[in-house]
């Protein structure tokens, strides 16, 4: 999820929940950056795609 190994699995006395929680929306600003390098792309090349 762009974290470094262990940046929650390794935090002691933190179970499975607490780390889910404590991740939260963590993999959301990735995912944002990828649609807009893929828009990105799109738009430079002139072949903006519509979704059906």
């Amino acid at each position: 999820m762009g974290l470094p190994a262990g940046h929650v699995t390794e935090v002691p006395d933190l179970g499975r929940t607490a780390q889910l929680k404590a991740l939260g929306n963590g993999v959301v600003p990735q995912q944002a950056i990828a649609a807009l390098q893929h828009l990105n792309r799109d738009r430079g090349a002139g072949q903006l795609r519509r979704s059906a």
